[in-house]
């Protein structure tokens, strides 16, 4: 069986480099692009040495459309932006395209469904199991507990993270939504400051830190009359979300045209 071929979009970042490093120690998976914005003094440069690997011969480049034509699959941890102009290309490459960029709106998310009837979509708010796991687990508290518990979303992520609140804490958060059978659009409450009043009733609350180098830490808190349930995940490396990604990529490869999540790849639709 040969090595599904894999494209890492922003392979010059954070995430890229570990993208890479992750599919360097995968059986069953390779390299064959390096995609970085047009701007970017990287282009050109090796993606295996820029994520502290042995050089493998692939160059850092802005041409999306000349490199998937060899590719089975495109990791996508970039911007909003990006990730849009990425999903043209990959649906007209017929290319599994698994997406864990975060601050998408709803617009986007539109134009990531409207390719799903011919392309292979991945698309989660974050790629670890642990969360994933989570996210079933919040699923099912919410569904035992009335809305004499509230709920409450707390997340802290690194300095540098531009968005706010975290693609994981709305995950967490819809998980929460579907527990109760409401939408989490209209019942949620995010930036609290001044005199806001009382709570109201059935809302899911988000609250967002910011600070240091934290990879992710989230915690759901059901507060109830006189107890509280709090559970909680807190990674450590972002390897986590890359494994996850891969998993994603390979698990994908092959299915029907269609929009997954990692509810999907980890089989937790019936948790």
């Amino acid at each position: 069986m040969t090595d599904m071929r894999l494209i890492v979009a922003g392979a010059g970042g954070r995430m890229g480099r570990a993208l890479i490093r992750a599919i360097a120690d995968t059986r069953g998976a390779t390299v064959v692009g390096a995609l970085e914005a047009p701007t970017s003094e990287l282009l050109g440069q090796d993606c295996g040495t820029l994520a502290g690997l042995p050089e493998n011969g692939v160059k850092l480049s802005a041409d999306l459309w000349t490199m998937s034509k060899e590719a089975d699959g495109i990791l996508d941890f970039t911007v909003p932006a990006a990730t849009i102009a990425n999903v043209a290309i990959a649906a007209q490459r017929g290319i599994v395209h698994v997406i864990g960029t975060t601050g998408l709106s709803a617009s986007d998310d539109a134009v990531i469904k409207s390719v799903t009837k011919q392309a292979i979509v991945v698309q989660a708010g974050n790629m670890s199991l642990g969360v994933n796991l989570l996210a079933a687990l919040v699923k099912r508290v919410a569904q035992s507990l009335d809305n004499g518990f509230d709920i409450e979303i707390l997340e802290m992520h690194h300095k540098a993270k531009i968005d706010a609140p975290s693609g994981t804490a709305f995950l967490l958060g819809e998980a929460a939504a579907a527990g109760r059978g409401i939408v989490l659009a209209e019942n949620s409450a995010r930036g609290r400051d001044g005199i806001t009043g009382a709570r109201k009733t059935g809302d899911i609350g988000f609250a967002s830190l910011r600070g240091g180098t934290v990879t992710g830490d989230h915690t759901v808190i059901f507060a109830g009359p006189y107890e509280r349930i709090e559970i909680s995940h807190k990674a450590e490396d972002r390897m986590i979300f890359a494994h996850g990604a891969l998993k994603a990529a390979m698990w994908a490869h092959g299915k029907k045209p269609g929009l997954y999540s990692m509810v999907d790849v980890l089989g937790l639709g019936d948790f």
